[in-house]
């Protein structure tokens, strides 16, 4: 029988250790903390969960007078400093850390009834692989015992950890990382938010929607740097709107605890205070002190596991999966890589794996969803194709529930009409960005989508919408 031994049961981990057992592989699955990893424990469950409830917040807030809803108390007016509803972040945080530990539970209960066997402890890469092909994997448990597995095949899916400034490191307690802000029993009332990527913007949006007063601080020009201009400016102005402090253009060089306050110092001198600050620098892949470049897996400048797209590594028979990679810091796509290894060196059917044909989403209100191509990619000459943009405001769903925000976009290639790309911006585009990925992956055109029938009123007729401008456009010979 094939032996799999796969380190880490984050995405990458869990879903290879599924495939390989339904394969009939004997495999064993090494994790320190618990199957689903970062991205269920402390990561991607944890901060949406946090975030659903900012989303109920964000929506009354912003739209219960406009829809004709009274509230039955003496709360005062928005105007005014108290606001119609608060949150228990104590609650909500328990709340949290309930349901992170019962997805955990409920992937370990999948993994073992498939017939993986998971192994508590850390394991690491011993030596070069033997004359037979097969690998050794030391794991050492909490107590310092070890136990040395044999695998023809090992995956390394460790997954990453925030990555801290010298002069910022989190306290725990008012310095935080994105790990530990679910320790928290009180709102924070002034809260510092250093980096403006995914994670930051986030995070951001989801304090300031229950109630704290945010300030954004960003190395770049915009917040989101990395995602479409056009949703990022969406997104900039609905936080300063809302009341969000974004300083642009600054970078923090330091964070200090004073007192129960904390200084956050700028790169052009100016100092900056709040009761917490949150770190969200990026992350760093769990790389290190597992032997790999002894074992010949290469390693790139920033510590990430090189990867083919079949998941292979510079070893025969190591492979790699998730953040580790750093190829994206999607569960999706750790997920997919761990499958695709799996696959793979089981012998069974593959597609290597296609970046252009991966939905992403910013959990942001509103979200920003997108697939395929981007408008960079089209403004860099990277792809000939051609884009309409449709403002959601426009929309007949939009206007009864008081949408104001966000738009449709998508990106198809001129003459054939093929769809490559497409952004939304919206409450809830994780949803709607769907029908535009079953598009890309499957080479279907703007006339397709066009004459595909939508619910009226819905927030997807502007999908249809869009298409049908293409599909003239294309016609017509337009730009």
């Amino acid at each position: 029988m094939t032996r799999i031994v796969i380190i880490g049961g984050g995405p990458g981990g869990y879903e290879a250790a599924l495939v390989a057992a339904q394969l009939g592989a004997e495999v064993t699955v090494v994790d320190c903390d618990g199957l689903g990893g970062a991205s269920v424990l402390t990561d991607c469950v944890p901060s949406k969960t946090l975030i659903a409830t900012a989303e109920v917040m964000t929506t009354f807030d912003s739209s219960y007078e406009e829809l004709g809803i009274i509230v039955a108390d003496d709360t005062p007016h928005l105007e005014q400093s108290a606001r119609v509803v608060g949150v228990d972040l104590g609650k909500v945080n328990r709340r949290v850390k309930r349901l992170a530990l019962a997805q955990s539970h409920d992937i370990t209960a999948s993994v073992t009834r498939a017939g993986a066997r998971v192994l508590r402890g850390r394991g690491r890469l011993e030596g070069m692989q033997a004359l037979d092909g097969s690998r050794k994997v030391v794991v050492r448990a909490a107590d310092g015992s070890e136990e040395t597995l044999t695998a023809d095949a090992v995956l390394i899916a460790t997954g990453g950890h925030p990555r801290e400034l010298p002069d910022a490191l989190p306290d725990g307690e008012r310095i935080l990382n994105w790990t530990q802000v679910y320790d928290l029993d009180e709102l924070p009332e002034e809260l510092i938010v250093v980096g403006s990527g995914v994670t930051g913007a986030e995070f951001a949006g989801a304090y300031q929607a229950l109630g704290s007063r945010v300030t954004l601080v960003s190395s770049r020009d915009r917040v989101l740097p990395g995602e479409d201009p056009d949703a990022a400016a969406v997104l900039e102005e609905v936080f300063r709107r809302r009341g969000m402090n974004v300083m642009g253009r600054t970078r923090a060089q330091s964070a200090k605890r004073v007192g129960d306050r904390v200084e956050v110092t700028l790169s052009d001198g100016r100092v900056i205070t709040g009761s917490h600050c949150l770190m969200a620098v990026g992350a760093v892949p769990n790389s290190s002190g597992m032997g790999l470049e002894e074992a010949g897996v290469r390693l790139r400048e920033s510590g990430h596991i090189w990867t083919d797209k079949v998941s292979r590594t510079t070893a025969p028979g190591v492979y790699a999966a998730g953040d580790v990679t750093g190829v994206f810091a999607l569960a999706s796509v750790a997920a997919m890589q761990g499958r695709i290894a799996m696959y793979h060196f089981l012998g069974d059917a593959v597609a290597p794996l296609n970046l252009k044909t991966v939905s992403s989403n910013v959990f942001t209100d509103p979200e920003i969803a997108t697939v395929g191509y981007t408008q960079a990619d089209v403004d860099g000459g990277k792809i000939d194709a051609r884009g309409v943009k449709l403002p959601l405001l426009r929309n007949p769903r939009a206007k009864m529930q008081g949408i104001r925000d966000g738009f449709v976009k998508i990106f198809c290639r001129p003459g054939t009409g093929i769809v490559v790309g497409g952004v939304v911006v919206a409450p809830r585009a994780s949803e709607l960005i769907h029908p535009i990925s079953v598009a890309v992956d499957n080479n279907l055109t703007v006339e397709q989508i066009a004459n595909a029938f939508t619910v009226y009123p819905s927030l997807s007729g502007s999908i249809a919408e869009v298409a049908r401008q293409l599909h003239t456009r294309k016609d017509t010979g337009e730009g």
